[in-house]
């Protein structure tokens, strides 16, 4: 049963990867689709930066459970000691890496215009923060280190869509452009979500090792939960592409209420998959 310290790392974890997800995921999208974002520009960048801060808090926070968890009680979050020799392993690198990129996206997002390949150069550094500490790191691989690196820029860019496509399908004579960059960002998943899910399985198969091992251990139940987690994700996604799209492009603005509808399943899809994601590198270990 987990303990106190292990729950609030699940959560902190949680809260972490919706907010470098979410921040890198809105710079991402902001950097491709610089003409269908430009009537929401600064709304879009004000949200990345809360997320950003949102992810730096976490990040934070998350160093200090490290320290309380190793002294066994919450005082180690405030013993120098302890917190010193903290720094000296693989997770103070990772929280260096992570405000360091952190604070490119601050200052990306911040300076407008061509700042936002600053901002997208911070959020590749603060998603190759991830590789320094968890499962991926422990497998001692730089090919995997890599993959992951992709997988996440590739879900940051999914996440990422959701709200300005959300935003633009709810505003009053905008249906034309919430077609247009749902056609657009189509076009791309069709190439990236194929790269997304298979980055996803190698890791996997690499990780877990033996398959009988995803219903007789933790991991592998919550990768399976994951997995659920992400079928949900690809049907909303073929609704969006295949009927509510092209029926906003024939100015059914019926359609637009369901590619709301569709979005907001997406958006739990996504809470559901960063919870079982936190619960992997917080409570189990990787059979492989």
């Amino acid at each position: 049963m987990p303990d106190i310290w292990q729950l609030a790392s699940v959560l902190v974890k949680f809260l972490l990867y919706l907010g470098v997800l979410g921040s890198v995921g809105l710079v991402l999208v902001l950097a491709v689709f610089r003409r269908e974002t430009r009537p929401m520009d600064s709304p879009l960048r004000r949200r990345a930066a809360a997320l950003a801060l949102l992810a730096l808090i976490a990040g934070g926070s998350g160093f200090l459970l490290k320290a309380a968890m190793l002294a066994g009680e919450a005082s180690g979050m405030a013993d120098p000691e302890m917190l010193g020799l903290l720094w000296e392993t693989p997770a103070g690198t990772r929280q260096i890496l992570l405000a360091a990129g952190l604070a490119l996206v601050f200052a990306g997002l911040w300076r407008g215009g061509p700042g936002i390949r600053v901002a997208a150069a911070g959020g590749l550094l603060a998603l190759w923060s991830f590789s320094r500490i968890g499962h991926v790191a422990d497998a001692g691989s730089f090919w995997l280190d890599a993959l992951l690196l992709l997988h996440l820029a590739l879900a940051a860019f999914w996440i990422g869509i959701l709200s300005p496509l959300r935003t633009l399908a709810a505003a009053e004579g905008r249906l034309a452009g919430a077609a247009g960059l749902g056609r657009r960002f189509g076009r791309i998943a069709a190439v990236t979500v194929p790269l997304l899910i298979a980055a996803g399985l190698v890791m996997a198969w690499r990780l877990v090792g033996d398959p009988a091992a995803l219903l007789a251990t933790g991991y592998g139940l919550a990768l399976l939960a994951k997995v659920a987690g992400v079928g949900i994700l690809l049907a909303a996604a073929a609704a969006n592409k295949l009927r509510f799209v092209p029926a906003m492009e024939r100015g059914d603005g019926r359609a637009a209420a369901g590619l709301r509808r569709s979005i907001a399943l997406e958006w739990v899809a996504v809470f559901a998959i960063l919870f079982a994601t936190a619960g992997l590198t917080s409570l189990a270990a990787a059979p492989g």
